[in-house]
C-alpha cells in the first residue's frame, strides 16, 4: 500500500465541511485501534515510540450492504484497519495532525466508496505534569464533489 503525496492528497480531500452534513449518516466505526508508533517532535518519542490509539469513523452509504447481506456492496473494516496500522506503525511523523491527515486522506483515496472520515489520534503517554486520560487530535475530511464518480 502506498501512502499518497500530501499534494495528491490536498487535491482529491478538503477540511470543510461546508454545507454537506453527516451527522445523520450511515458509517463505518473503528474504536480503540491501539499501535505502536514513532511519532513527535522529540527525539525519545522518535526512538523509543509510544502507544497511540485510533478511532475512526467513515460515512458511506450502507443500505445495500444492509439488503443484500454481501461484503462486496460495503468496506471491509479491515481495508480501514491496515491503513491506520501502515500509517501509524510507519514512517516517522513529528505531528499527531500529520498522523491524521495520512489516515483520513489515504482512507478517502483507497477506498472510493467512502465520502467522509473523521480521524481521532490519541497519545495516552506524554510528557505533562499533571493527570491527564490522553493529548490528541480529531479531523474530518470529505471527498470533493469533483474527485467523487
Amino acid at each position: 500500500m502506498t501512502i499518497p503525496s500530501s499534494s495528491l492528497a490536498r487535491r482529491n480531500c478538503s477540511s470543510s465541511m461546508g454545507d454537506r452534513d453527516f451527522v445523520d449518516k450511515d458509517k463505518l466505526i473503528l474504536r480503540g485501534l491501539q499501535f505502536h508508533g514513532f511519532h513527535g517532535v522529540k527525539l525519545e518519542e522518535k526512538k523509543l515510540g509510544q502507544k497511540f490509539v485510533i478511532d475512526v469513523d467513515a460515512w458511506m452509504d450502507l443500505s445495500n450492504a444492509g439488503k443484500s447481506d454481501d461484503i462486496s456492496d460495503t468496506v471491509s473494516y479491515t481495508a480501514i484497519y491496515r491503513i491506520v496500522k501502515e500509517v501509524v506503525e510507519g514512517t516517522s511523523q513529528n505531528l499527531l495532525e500529520s498522523v491524521a491527515h495520512l489516515i483520513a486522506n489515504t482512507t478517502l483515496l483507497q477506498l472510493p466508496q467512502i465520502s467522509a472520515v473523521r480521524v481521532k489520534v490519541e497519545k495516552p503517554h506524554v510528557a505533562v505534569r499533571g493527570t491527564i486520560d490522553y493529548l490528541g487530535v480529531e479531523i474530518l475530511r470529505y471527498k470533493e464533489a469533483s474527485s467523487v464518480d
